[in-house]
């Protein structure tokens, strides 16, 4: 009995911590920090939440490449870092389109003005001379395999430059590899913002040429998309230019918020009244998952919006859900005469496969929301997706540790079970 109030007090503590954490975060060094949802390097406030402006651009032409659209993309999210909109979000509308959401910006027309300027890709040596512009490129394509003599394979940038500017490439190339100390470099810039800085081993005299480094598969990919967005074969046009009020944003989000916590509660006293000390245990594990999800939102910045929101208190009701069908199985259990041990084991393995059932089908459609949805569609699956996960590891494991120490108190009245009094009151162990 000792011992099982011993493990109870340390999970409880445990989910304190974790409550304060997920609203604080937690410093361990200058360099080393977890952020929590109250602070203003966690979560971000989405577009919707936090007002700004959305912008939409189309490609001039009828049936445009998922590359092509890549770059499109990679190549706005290079300006957008570049004038500063660093919680701006870039994704793919449709076929054609791309759209633009930037918190905290009222004025959309400078925004599009400025991301609708042409491209300015140009390469420069150590002291900022241009040798060559996105005109002397005809191609860039990430690729994977040997790039020296010893035949070691790693991913790499292959480019492939017009005659004029192969020529203008042997020169620059020529003069910045006798340079030392450190000053042996090409700079790749994207509208003055530079993107790599490969080191120059020997002189180039190739239209084809490779830069190698420690990329990945990923960064040798956008790599390839922001040299090629200096030549984009197609026009953008403007389709959709708005501003998004900050006050609307604001009034919706502390009525979300009001909305959430009524719900929070109205759950909780649902699960005291009809399963009361499983129903506390399961409000315990609820706090867990809170506490979770908030750490796990505000550490991995998530863009978080209003439909977000609804995806969390939806999680929320589901983490329940799945704790319904668990004690329903449990009170099975008790009525047919098997002990209170024997009843939450048996509750929770039988209820298993159903609770795990339930939830990956949600996670399915998640997964397809992330991968097809946009904006705010795309908010709402990732937050979906990440509270149904925690939430069903809360509900099959932390709630069973829990009522698990209960039983190892001897808490064993059945009416504490949602059982009702009978001859037959508490179970042997």
């Amino acid at each position: 009995m000792s011992r099982s109030i011993i493990k109870f007090t340390a999970i409880i503590a445990v989910i304190a911590a974790l409550l304060f954490v997920a609203l604080y975060g937690l410093d361990f060094t200058d360099s080393v920090r977890f952020p929590g949802i109250l602070d203003p390097d966690g979560v971000v406030q989405g577009l919707d939440l936090k007002g700004g402006s959305v912008i939409v651009f189309e490609a001039q032409v009828d049936d445009p490449t998922d590359e092509q659209m890549n770059t499109v993309a990679n190549m706005m999210r290079t300006r957008l870092d570049g004038l500063g909109y660093s919680e701006a979000t870039v994704t793919r509308q449709g076929v054609k389109k791309v759209r633009i959401e930037i918190p905290s910006v009222s004025d959309p027309e400078k925004a599009a003005e400025s991301l609708g300027a042409t491209a300015q890709l140009k390469f420069v040596d150590y002291q900022g001379n241009e040798v060559l512009n996105g005109s002397d490129v005809k191609t860039a394509a990430a690729q994977y395999g040997p790039v020296d003599q010893m035949g070691t394979s790693q991913h790499f940038v292959s480019l492939t430059l017009t005659p004029e500017g192969a020529k203008k490439f042997a020169d620059a190339t020529e003069r910045v590899v006798v340079h030392g100390n450190g000053n042996n470099y090409i700079a790749i810039m994207m509208d003055d913002l530079v993107v790599s800085a490969p080191r120059v081993k020997e002189r180039i005299d190739s239209e084809e040429c490779i830069i190698s480094g420690e990329f990945d598969a990923e960064t040798a990919k956008a790599l390839a998309g922001n040299i090629r967005s200096g030549q984009l074969p197609f026009s953008l046009a403007q389709v959709e230019l708005r501003a998004v009020s900050a006050t609307l944003g604001d009034t919706a989000l502390k009525t979300s918020l009001t909305a959430g916590l009524i719900g929070i509660i109205l759950v909780i006293l649902f699960m005291l009244l009809f399963y009361r000390l499983p129903g506390l245990m399961a409000s315990i594990a609820l706090l867990a998952y809170m506490a979770t999800q908030g750490i796990i939102l505000a550490n991995l910045h998530v863009n978080l919006t209003l439909p977000g929101i609804a995806g969390i208190i939806l999680a929320i009701g589901m983490a329940v859900d799945a704790n319904v069908v668990i004690f329903e199985r449990i009170k099975e259990e008790l009525r047919l005469g098997k002990t209170v041990r024997s009843a939450v084991d048996a509750g929770f393995n039988r209820a298993l496969s159903a609770v795990v059932d339930s939830n990956i089908t949600t996670i399915i459609a998640a997964v397809i929301l992330m991968w097809l949805g946009t904006g705010t569609i795309k908010g709402f699956g990732t937050t979906l997706l990440i509270g149904v996960v925690v939430s069903m590891i809360s509900a099959i494991f932390i709630t069973r540790f829990l009522l698990k120490q209960m039983i190892g108190m001897n808490v064993k009245n059945l009416w504490l079970y949602g059982i009702k009094k009978s001859n037959k009151e508490e179970g042997a162990n």
